[in-house]
């Protein structure tokens, strides 16, 4: 996830209920086993797992 610091994503998540979700983030930071990015489902700063991270693709934007 180092990699896609600075990047928006499209992550599938395993959340603590054990549902999967699909949610694009801005990802800000990675530490310490999470993730910290603004999740625009939310429209809010959230903090992810990474071990709750079972996929990611980073969006890519193109010109318009």
């Amino acid at each position: 996830m180092l990699r896609y610091v600075g990047q928006q994503v499209e992550i599938i998540y395993l959340e603590n209920d054990g549902s999967m979700t699909q949610r694009r983030i801005a990802v800000r930071s990675v530490e310490r086993g999470s993730v910290k990015a603004f999740c625009f489902q939310r429209q809010a700063p959230r903090l992810f797992k990474l071990e709750n991270i079972l996929a990611v693709q980073q969006v890519v934007r193109h010109a318009g």
